[in-house]
């Protein structure tokens, strides 16, 4: 399974969600992750620590990647059109990761508009670093994504300083010492078990019966 993490605004957890979607899935088999943005955020975390999967660039990447059960791809921040299309064509699913402000889904509408212009149904919306109680910010968005009818992942990642830690690191998040670490690791659990049971339930059926993602 080949998922790609991509945004068109900086700040809303595209690396931190590759990184912890690539440690769940090597959980599952063997997984790559490749690093494709410029900035290099997920090979400089693995560089400050120990990761449980392989990190590489798009060029160490290249052939080898077919030697993997899973792929995770970390994409440019604001990637242009052309190339948001040719990230879309090339994998199974498209994460967006968003966080839920006003700038972060003002971006999120750019891009879902555009993957509905290039026809793109296989994508899924995650909420990330949504505040705790008693704001309701994230059920407000996430219902509000919902009665448009965008597809968003009913797992969402709650905001924890653990994930700063991680970064710093450079380990899953589930590797420090804080006490609300293993709160964050379960919301990617949760996602990733979402993501490949809707994965699998998409090759049971016929692909003229699929449902928009």
């Amino acid at each position: 399974m080949i998922i790609t993490v991509a945004s068109f605004k900086g700040g809303v957890g595209k690396t931190t969600t590759a990184i912890h979607l690539a440690a769940f899935f090597q959980g599952q088999a063997e997984t790559l992750l490749i690093d494709a943005d410029p900035n290099r955020s997920a090979l400089n975390w693995a560089s400050r620590g120990d990761l449980p999967f392989e990190v590489m660039d798009e060029w160490q990447a290249g052939q080898n990647s077919r030697a993997y059960g899973h792929v995770v791809i970390d994409t440019p921040a604001r990637p242009v059109p052309a190339d948001l299309a040719a990230l879309a064509s090339s994998c199974d699913l498209l994460i967006l990761p968003t966080t839920p402000d006003i700038l972060a889904l003002d971006a999120l509408v750019l891009t879902v508009e555009y993957l509905k212009q290039i026809q793109m149904c296989g994508y899924r919306i995650l909420l990330t670093a949504i505040p705790p109680k008693p704001s309701r910010a994230g059920e407000d968005v996430r219902a509000m994504l919902k009665e448009v009818n965008l597809p968003i992942l009913e797992a969402g990642i709650r905001r924890v300083a653990a994930f700063q830690k991680a970064a710093l690191a450079g380990v899953p998040v589930y590797a420090v010492k804080d006490p609300r670490a293993e709160l964050g690791w379960q919301d990617y659990e949760a996602a990733g078990e979402e993501i490949l049971r809707d994965f699998s339930q998409s090759l049971s059926v016929d692909p003229g019966d699929l449902p928009d993602f």
